[in-house]
C-alpha cells in the first residue's frame, strides 16, 4: 500500500511538473502604408475627432479645415475607415479617413478636385487654396485655377461690393478726410480672403471690387498649352479693360 501511494504521489508530481505545451505565436499584422504619413483635414463635415474609432464614440472636437495631422493608426468601425491622428497642439484621437487628404493616397488628388466642384461659397474657395498647396503640379490645376478666379470675381462684384456699399457710410467717410478707396480696401469682409493670399482691386468710379486675376495669370504663364489658357487670357483682358477705363475716367 505504501508503495502504491508513493507511486501515485510521484506520478502526481511528475504530471504537475511537466512543461506546458508551447503556444504558437500569431504573425504580426502588416503595417498599413498610411501610418506615419502627414495629411490635411479638408472635409469639415466629416472632421469630428473622437476618442475611439466609432461614429458613436465621444467627441473630442471638430478639426478645422487646413489643419495638418500625423497618422498614428488605422481602424475600421461602423462601416468607415478611421485614422488615429495627432492634431497639434496636443489633441490625439480618431477621425474619419475621408476627411483627410494627402499625397500618400493615389485617389486623393481627384477626390479633392471633385469635392471642390461640389462645395460652394467660402468653403469652395478655401478648399481650392488647400488643393494648390497639396498638389502644385496636378493635372487638374489649370481647371481649378480658372474656376477659382471665376468664383472670386463673381464674389467681388456680386457680394463684397454690395456689402461694402451698404455698410460704409458716405457721410462718415467724408467727415474723416481719408480717401474713399482706402475705406473700401480696408473693408472688414476682405480680411478672411487676405489670409488666403487673395487680393481684390477697387474700381472707385463704379464702387466695385474686382479680383486681381492672379490665378488666371498663373494659368497663362505655367499652362500655356492647356485648354483653360485661352479662357484665362480673355478674363485678364476683360479685367484690364475695366481697370483701364476706371483710371481714364478718374484722370478726367
Amino acid at each position: 500500500m505504501i508503495g502504491i501511494a508513493f507511486s501515485a504521489e510521484a506520478q502526481r508530481r511528475t504530471v504537475s511538473t511537466r512543461p506546458a505545451p508551447a503556444r504558437t505565436a500569431k504573425a504580426a499584422a502588416p503595417r498599413t502604408p498610411e501610418i506615419g504619413q502627414q495629411g490635411v483635414v479638408i472635409d469639415e463635415t466629416l472632421s469630428v475627432l473622437r476618442e475611439s474609432p466609432s461614429l458613436f464614440a465621444p467627441i473630442v472636437h471638430r478639426i478645422g479645415r487646413g489643419k495638418k495631422v500625423q497618422i498614428l493608426g488605422v481602424a475600421e468601425g461602423d462601416g468607415v475607415k478611421f485614422y488615429k491622428v495627432a492634431a497639434p497642439p496636443t489633441a490625439t484621437g480618431w477621425v474619419q479617413a475621408d476627411a483627410v487628404f494627402g499625397r500618400f493616397r493615389k485617389d486623393d488628388e481627384k477626390r479633392l478636385a471633385e469635392l471642390i466642384q461640389a462645395l460652394d461659397g467660402y468653403d469652395q474657395i478655401e478648399a481650392a487654396t488647400e488643393f494648390f498647396n497639396l498638389y502644385p503640379t496636378s493635372q487638374f490645376k489649370p481647371a481649378i485655377l480658372l474656376l477659382y478666379g471665376d468664383l472670386l470675381e463673381e464674389l467681388a462684384v456680386s457680394k463684397l461690393s454690395k456689402d461694402a456699399n451698404s455698410r460704409l457710410k458716405r457721410g462718415e467717410m467724408a467727415a474723416s478726410g481719408a480717401p474713399m478707396h482706402s475705406y473700401y480696401l480696408n473693408f472688414v469682409s476682405l480680411d478672411r480672403y487676405r489670409k488666403l493670399g487673395i487680393t481684390f482691386l477697387f474700381n472707385p468710379t463704379e464702387r466695385k471690387f474686382h479680383y486681381d486675376g492672379a490665378s488666371w495669370r498663373e494659368v497663362v504663364a505655367k499652362f500655356p498649352a492647356a485648354t483653360e489658357a485661352a479662357e484665362a487670357k480673355k478674363r485678364l483682358d476683360s479685367l484690364t479693360a475695366k481697370m483701364t477705363a476706371t483710371a481714364a475716367a478718374a484722370a478726367k
